[in-house]
């Protein structure tokens, strides 16, 4: 194997200070980073360049929504869906399945949409996190009167 020089000398002293080999220490950092490669974790973000039309084509649907059943035959009506995904919500295909991304990269995170519909995804097994964040999104008021609402979120 040729290196260039001052690579050389830096991968002997590395060798030397573990008290190997030249050729084990390449062959052990190589095995490591081949490692590291195949045991990587895909990132769990959308690619922007399928997200970006996806945005374009549903912010409004999902902003107008006025209930998950409205928001349903929307998406719908465009060919997709909404379907628990761990902790959150995923848009798919309709009505083939084919996940596309998470509904927060839409800009639309579950526990928003919760808040705003005040109600839990329909089926979601996440009744701990809808609790919460329905709490959060029931009319608090400043000393008992109904008239002047409390604006600032609990967290």
């Amino acid at each position: 194997m040729i290196l260039p020089d001052e690579l050389q000398r830096v991968a002997e002293a590395m060798a030397r200070a573990e008290d190997e080999t030249l050729g084990a220490l390449v062959r052990r950092l190589l095995a490591k980073e081949i490692s590291r490669r195949q045991n990587a974790r895909p990132p769990d973000r959308a690619d922007e360049l399928l997200v970006a039309p996806l945005r374009a084509r549903l912010t409004g649907d999902l902003a107008d929504a006025r209930n998950w059943e409205d928001l349903r035959r929307r998406l719908a009506g465009k060919g997709f869906a909404l379907r628990e995904a761990g902790g959150g919500l995923a848009l798919h295909r309709h009505p083939t399945g084919e996940r596309l991304c998470k509904a927060s990269d839409l800009g639309f995170s579950y526990s928003r949409l919760m808040r705003r519909f005040r109600a839990p995804f329909p089926g979601h097994r996440h009744t701990h996190l809808e609790q919460r964040y329905l709490a959060a999104a029931a009319p608090a008021t400043m000393g008992g009167d109904d008239d002047d609402p409390v604006l600032i979120e609990p967290f």
